[in-house]
């Protein structure tokens, strides 16, 4: 198939891009490189250097299926300028998929966000918990979310939205480069790497099994799987009839990790000692957030492969391997 892969210079789109090229397609990065790196683009890509909006000009009938990875995605950056969330995520979108309808490309897989439920009052959420975001980011991809809804049924699209909560690790060249970092994991490998004297554990009086917070973390590549077995779904859905559909998956390992177990992970896998400071709670942190993975695993087969400490492992290769690409 032919495919067009937006944010695919971004960390998780340019994994999946290099596993669709590994699988055959013919693949087409379109990415502004706001966040993203052109380095990072595959090799055997085509790229465009444009954003979202300009999707009109490349998309054609030519192409059968659209990744869609291009977001703003910083919570805090969100609350202090929403209106960048809105313009990107949701009249981004909303511009792509009137592309699409004009080129009758009828199959979308869109990375989602598993903060559309805000603050769930169970875990493992499942796909059926209230949507209650609590910033602008969680609120612009559930909007998007209602989006493909809609036009599932008008236009007869056949579309996927994956929902996720951290995602870590490595696949060769392809890593977190994120400026600034948020993420926990590439932050602890500061710690060996040499960049930082220790890490900051925000609340250790949780009511969880060592008190500090759960969350869920999934390799890059199970991510990347998870995608294409979506875009192979989205071929069934679109065989089904012109009515469209459009389905959610959430992608967790249903139990998650603690902080301290993600920290002793680094000392097991670097062989460095990592000093923490212990922190106050931060506001607005709840004290387990975690997926359920049981509905894309029963409905399209996708269970997570790599454990913690193979996260851990690729990550630290990258940050070793690839020094300088990325920036502190």
């Amino acid at each position: 198939m032919k495919l067009l892969v937006t944010g695919g210079a971004g960390y998780i789109g340019s994994v999946v891009a290099a596993r669709l090229l590994t699988a055959g397609h013919t693949v087409v990065v379109l990415d502004d490189l706001s966040t993203g790196h052109r380095d990072a683009v595959p090799d055997g890509a085509g790229f465009v250097h444009a954003g979202i909006a300009d999707a009109t000009d490349l998309l054609d009938a030519s192409f059968d299926a659209v990744l869609h990875f291009a977001a703003k995605s910083l919570v805090g950056e969100s609350v202090a300028e929403p209106e960048r969330y809105w313009w990107n995520n949701v009249a981004g979108t909303l511009r792509l998929v009137e592309a699409m309808t004009a080129a009758r490309v009828r199959r979308l897989v869109f990375s989602s966000t598993a903060a559309a439920y805000g603050r769930p009052d169970r875990t493992p959420i499942t796909e059926d918990a209230p949507a209650a975001p609590i910033n602008p980011y969680g609120h612009s991809k559930l909007a998007v979310d209602h989006l493909l809804a809609g036009t599932a049924s008008a236009r007869g699209l056949a579309a996927m939205s994956l929902r996720y909560f951290n995602v870590a690790g490595a696949v060769g060249r392809h890593g977190e480069r994120h400026d600034p970092e948020t993420h926990l994991i590439p932050n602890i490998l500061d710690v060996p790497a040499g960049h930082r004297d220790a890490v900051d554990v925000f609340g250790t009086d949780y009511p969880t099994r060592d008190g500090t917070a759960v969350r869920d973390y999934l390799h890059v590549d199970d991510l990347a799987r998870a995608h294409e077995l979506a875009l192979d779904a989205t071929g069934s859905a679109e065989s089904v009839g012109t009515h469209g559909s459009h389905r959610i998956y959430n992608l967790g390992t249903g139990t998650g990790y603690t902080v301290r177990e993600v920290v002793e992970s680094v000392r097991r896998v670097t062989g460095h000692p990592v000093p923490t400071r212990e922190r106050d709670r931060r506001a607005g942190d709840p004290p387990v957030l975690v997926a359920s993975a049981e509905r894309i695993g029963t409905e399209l087969g996708w269970h997570p492969q790599h454990d913690l400490d193979r996260i851990v492992a690729d990550a630290w290769r990258f940050t070793t391997t690839h020094p300088e690409t990325i920036t502190r």
